[in-house]
């Protein structure tokens, strides 16, 4: 959000050093302008290069949320998507926006998405209060998943399935889920993986600007947040996104969860590069693939990152 390419570098360098090859910049909510600005400048960033992991695009999980479910996130800057809205955040990426995050019981959410899926946009639903069949005519209008499952959506419940139950049941759905044991339950990321499997299941950091620093007082989009042992809140105690790195979530599913190394890496590298339609370039190790690696030891601690065969982190 500072939309400035020193900042996206940095972010780069440092996600490199926890095994991140790829990544979308993240936006969260703030003004119209200063959004706009953060989506021009990755594709400035993307044309000007990044000296670590690679920036793929953006991501916009901001803007158009319900103040119900709203988190983190500042709700007075909250808006409906329409497609006079959508086309200004379109030309502003120009061609760099990956995917978008909306909450389905919006005004116009239901015709965005359409639209968005059009363009070939990923809609991700999130932030919401939607029910299970608000839910099933987003997907039907070409939603592909849901953000960061369980938190900040409408919860499983045995009368009313709910968001939870909409993504859970429809096999087709992806699940972005934050496994640093705090977001979610160790025992229900076990019961995620149960339902969704390794293939529909990408690891998410949630990341704010914390990660990697001291406990201590941090900024959010317009919002103070306060990280006490490794956790991020808001004033309200809201959490505030996290902490995470993409390796520690890789341990935390093999450890806590149960999950084969296997499975759990694929969660965090096959099965997102599938989400954004990038399988046959990245993703996996595979001839004709690019060279992008991350090299653990067995205690998934990160030893090397390659981007195209380049190191951009080593440990020794």
């Amino acid at each position: 959000m500072d939309a400035t390419h020193e900042s996206l570098n940095t972010i780069s360098t440092s996600i490199a050093r926890t095994g991140v090859t790829g990544f979308l910049a993240t936006t969260v909510t703030d003004t119209w302008e200063r959004n706009l600005a953060a989506l021009a400048n990755v594709k400035h960033s993307i044309e000007q290069g990044v000296s670590g992991a690679e920036l793929l695009g953006s991501y916009s999980e901001a803007i158009f949320f319900t103040k119900d479910f709203k988190g983190a996130h500042d709700g007075s800057y909250f808006l409906s998507p329409s497609t006079e809205r959508l086309d200004e955040m379109l030309a502003a990426a120009d061609g760099t926006l990956k995917s978008l995050a909306l909450a389905p019981e919006l005004e116009g959410a239901i015709e965005a998405t359409r639209y968005l899926s059009q363009k070939g946009i990923n809609v991700m639903v999130g932030h919401t209060g939607a029910s299970y069949e608000q839910c099933q005519e987003a997907f039907e209008a070409g939603a592909i998943g849901g953000v960061h499952i369980f938190n900040q959506m409408l919860g499983l419940h045995h009368r009313e399935p709910g968001t939870v139950g909409a993504v859970l049941h429809h096999q087709d759905i992806y699940a972005e889920m934050i496994a640093d044991l705090v977001h979610v339950n160790p025992i229900v990321m076990e019961l995620v993986y149960r339902l969704k499997g390794e293939k529909k299941i990408a690891l998410v950091t949630d990341c704010m600007c914390a990660g990697g620093l001291q406990d201590g007082d941090y900024q959010l989009g317009q919002l103070k947040v306060t990280v006490q042992d490794g956790v991020a809140r808001t004033a309200s105690g809201a959490l505030a996104g996290s902490t995470l790195t993409l390796d520690r979530a890789i341990a935390n599913m093999v450890n806590e969860a149960g999950v084969a190394p296997l499975a759990a890496v694929h969660m965090a590298s096959l099965t997102p590069a599938t989400l954004l339609g990038m399988q046959e370039s990245i993703g996996s190790i595979k001839a004709g693939k690019r060279a992008n690696l991350a090299i653990l030891d067995k205690q998934y601690q990160i030893q090397m990152t390659l981007v195209d065969g380049k190191k951009v982190y080593d440990y020794c």
